[in-house]
């Protein structure tokens, strides 16, 4: 009933309605930024960064539903990606040599994936990479050397957060890796083969970790420490110079 001079009830309720469908549907609207890259060629310098959640950083061949790889082909390369939100994915193939990435993920439920020279032809070699991440169960995974050794691999790591599991198969000759962990029931599996050795730092703490290590090279040293502080851990080390890989 609309009464005179006036606005009835029902109008009102529908009014307010419409204003908060104009007011929350653009937060929808922002999110799901997606980038597609395929590069080929010498002394690129790729700088990417994404801010809300849903975005992806991926290949050109994806489709909905389907997220490919990125290609990124070619020596002298540095990348530089910084994602800030919740359930972003980034998935990347990188081949060549002299490699830097700098990576920052700030959020959670993330996925992040590297395969580092999965068609081996360059053999990866001098290649470093620093990444920083603050959130809670995010998923990080890298392939390093997938189908050949790399060599001089430089790899840091800072997480900051709870619940992240990060997944390492590295093929390297003097590779150095470092990671520091702080926040409870992360999980890091970490497996390093090759020739001439590889040097594995974990500084932790939290409670609830899982550490499964397994350092492979059969022609030389390889050299781990941990420094851990937190309750409730499993940590399982292998260390074979045969190169077979034993499941912890």
């Amino acid at each position: 009933m609309v009464t005179k001079g006036g606005i009835g009830p029902m109008k009102k309720k529908l009014i307010k309605a419409l204003a908060a469908l104009l007011v929350y549907a653009p937060i929808a609207w922002a999110a799901d930024n997606e980038i597609y890259v395929d590069q080929n060629g010498a002394t690129a310098n790729i700088d990417l960064e994404q801010l809300g959640s849903g975005n992806i950083i991926g290949g050109l061949n994806s489709t909905a539903g389907s997220l490919t790889a990125f290609d990124l082909d070619g020596t002298s390369l540095t990348l530089d990606i910084n994602q800030i939100g919740n359930t972003n994915k980034f998935l990347g193939d990188i081949t060549g040599n002299s490699i830097t990435g700098f990576f920052e993920f700030t959020g959670d439920t993330n996925v992040f994936t590297i395969q580092g020279d999965p068609t081996a032809t360059y053999g990866i070699n001098n290649s470093n990479y620093n990444v920083a991440v603050t959130g809670s169960t995010n998923t990080f995974t890298l392939d390093h050397g997938t189908s050949a050794l790399s060599s001089t691999l430089d790899l840091d790591w800072i997480i900051q957060g709870t619940g992240n599991t990060l997944d390492f198969d590295i093929n390297y000759d003097l590779g150095t890796s470092y990671v520091d962990v702080d926040g409870d029931s992360n999980t890091l599996n970490f497996t390093g083969s090759g020739y001439q050795g590889g040097y594995f730092y974990i500084d932790q703490t939290g409670n609830s970790r899982t550490f499964n290590i397994q350092q492979l090279s059969t022609q030389d040293n390889d050299w781990l420490k941990i420094i851990s502080s937190g309750n409730n851990g499993t940590v399982c080390v292998i260390q074979n110079d045969q190169g077979t890989s034993t499941s912890c």
